[in-house]
């Protein structure tokens, strides 16, 4: 078991408390569009603002204790709905807009699915997003309808509710890579415990001004909890980017991390790898990276070549390859359990890939694995065997965390978190070992390959594809199938290949694997950009990929035209009418 340092005395013990304290500072939010014109926001309005929905929810009929569900782009309405439905007493249920046009289908019926799981009583969004959500709307049935944030806020009169510090202040639905993601419920209480261990480690430089910035969607933990809840706890400023902003011009980001000095950014392993392949240099002039003390890599699997590459490449506009720092999480965890520490040397070990499959122990090799540090405060972990007990160091097994700020369960579903907390332990469903006091994550138990009697992690063979031509970034998944007519279980390769790839694309996929692991791949299967299925947060769906696959219903998405699109609307008006006369 390693523990991490004791927690820090709280500032604020909810939510609530800690926005009006925020609102007597002189620091808030600052939006960035794609011309990079720029809109402020101060957390005193952000709170004023909040409390006129507060009062505007309250009087439609929202009590304390409700879940609000919202659909929200990053923006002044979401601040409005998020924090207007705490200071209601409300639990806020963020979900994912629909940003995949060509699987409406699939995501209607998802949302609809989370709404009736918590409960909602009424569901926020704005007016452009509303036009698509009819459908859900009228499967999921919210008492209260689909009204947009503007509507509200119009005329409403401000509101505060008192809330306890043990209820709850926001469901998550996690994204990992299950067919249903599951809703995890985190109280005003935990809350606070996790923004506080990561204020501890997240110090500000003497004279540097306490700037983050961010691309993350805000209906996930890294962007919600880490970015925006831990800026308005410091307090401090954080500057906002579209998601979609950053996925077409990554550039913005590095721009916005220099024109305001940001110090903290985190994003995951794949937002890294996009920088290096879309970046041009014309981008960068007059760039400055210097400020930027903490840039988080975490929520997916860390590569150590991309770490390495990206600090190579941007080290001549003042980026430093100390700042990376390589971090552990998980929704049921609010967000992080390990941190590596700032500034400090970052460890991998380079392990032999074969005896780590075959016996789980680890000894010296050619795969590199890098380090996620130690526990945050107030968090321990536990590495254990099948056995239940501790393992020894260096041998894999199931990671455990511990935290005050791990989740409260998972809202309705007590079947579902007794599986997973025991004895205020947490199963995280992720593999691992600890050495030298530090803990190196191996991969997703559910994901395991199992060939000829050892256990592969399909990022042992999904990492070696990042330099085959013709494949997109980090659109590949490994997968485990019992072929026709065979007992055993092989190695099958699913990969999105580039417009205009090159001829020979499987052979070239397949040496690869053979190159880096020794295993040849029983089948290497093409598919077109955006056939693979992902979570809300981006995450490929291992397991969900595979049961498409086998069921023959593993397709290309429809193509987004005007036509199409017009289609879904007029269908989801439709369903908002039929919504209106069951009310």
């Amino acid at each position: 078991m390693i523990v991490g340092p004791p927690l820090p005395p709280l500032e604020s013990e909810t939510v609530n408390a800690a926005l009006a304290r925020a609102a007597s500072s002189a620091h808030g939010l600052v939006f960035v569009d794609a011309y990079e014109q720029e809109r402020a926001m101060p957390w005193s309005e952000v709170r004023e603002r909040a409390r006129r929905l507060a009062g505007a929810l309250a009087e439609r009929g929202v009590r304390p204790g409700d879940r609000v569900a919202m659909v929200l782009p990053t923006g002044t309405d979401f601040m409005d709905a998020f924090f207007g439905t705490l200071l209601a007493g409300a639990v806020p249920v963020p979900l994912y807009p629909p940003v995949r046009l060509g699987r409406m289908a699939e995501y209607v019926r998802g949302t609809a699915r989370m709404l009736e799981i918590v409960g909602a009583r009424v569901l926020l969004s704005d007016a452009r997003t509303r036009l698509l959500l009819g459908g859900a709307v009228e499967l999921a049935r919210p008492a209260l309808g689909c009204p947009t944030v503007a509507g509200l806020r119009d005329g409403a009169v401000a509101h505060e509710a008192e809330v306890a510090r043990d209820a709850l202040g926001l469901i998550q639905f996690s994204s990992g890579s299950t067919v249903d993601p599951k809703p995890v419920a985190l109280t005003h209480h935990a809350l606070m415990w996790q923004v506080a261990a990561l204020s501890q480690l997240l110090v500000v430089p003497p004279g540097s001004p306490p700037t983050g910035v961010t691309w993350l969607p805000l209906y996930h933990d890294m962007g919600l909890i880490g970015c925006l809840l831990e800026a308005m706890y410091y307090p401090g400023n954080l500057v906002l980017l579209p998601p979609e902003l950053f996925l077409v011009r990554p550039a913005l980001w590095l721009r916005a991390l220099s024109r305001h000095r940001g110090i903290v950014s985190p994003a995951p392993n794949f937002a890294y790898g996009l920088c290096l392949k879309r970046i041009r240099d014309e981008e960068l002039v007059g760039v400055d990276l210097g400020y930027w003390r903490y840039a988080l890599n975490g929520a997916e699997t860390i590569s150590a070549v991309v770490q390495e590459r990206f600090a190579a490449r941007f080290a001549g506009v003042g980026f430093r390859a100390e700042s990376l720092m390589p971090v552990y999480g998980l929704s049921e965890c609010a967000l992080a359990a390990t941190f590596t520490a700032a500034d400090g040397p970052k460890r991998e070990m380079r392990v032999d890939a074969d005896t780590l499959a075959a016996t789980g122990r680890v000894s010296a090799g050619a795969r590199r694995i890098v380090s996620v540090g130690t526990p945050v405060p107030g968090a321990a972990i536990d590495v254990r065997g099948d056995d239940g007990e501790s393992a020894s160091e260096g041998r894999v097994g199931r990671v455990w965390s511990r935290a005050p700020f791990v989740m409260h369960g998972y809202f309705g579903q007590p079947d579902a978190s007794a599986e997973v907390i025991r004895d205020g332990w947490l199963d995280t469903g992720d593999l691992g070992f600890v050495h030298g006091g530090e803990l190196f994550i191996t991969g997703r138990a559910k994901d395991v390959v199992i060939i000829r009697g050892a256990n592969h992690s399909p990022q042992s063979f999904e990492e070696c594809l990042g330099s085959v031509e013709g494949v997109r970034t980090g659109c590949a998944v490994a997968l485990g199938v019992v072929p026709p007519g065979q007992d055993d279980e092989a190695l099958l390769v699913l990969a999105e290949y580039m417009p205009g790839a090159p001829a020979g694309l499987e052979a070239r996929i397949a040496a690869a694997i053979v190159e880096h692991t020794s295993i040849a791949p029983y089948a290497v299967v093409l598919l077109a950009p955006g056939t693979l299925p992902r979570t809300s947060s981006g995450k490929l769906r291992r397991g969900e990929a595979l049961r498409l696959y086998l069921s023959g219903e593993l397709e290309p998405p429809s193509p987004v035209t005007p036509l199409r699109l017009g289609a879904h609307v007029a269908r989801s008006l439709a369903a908002f009418a039929r919504h209106r006369l069951h009310q």
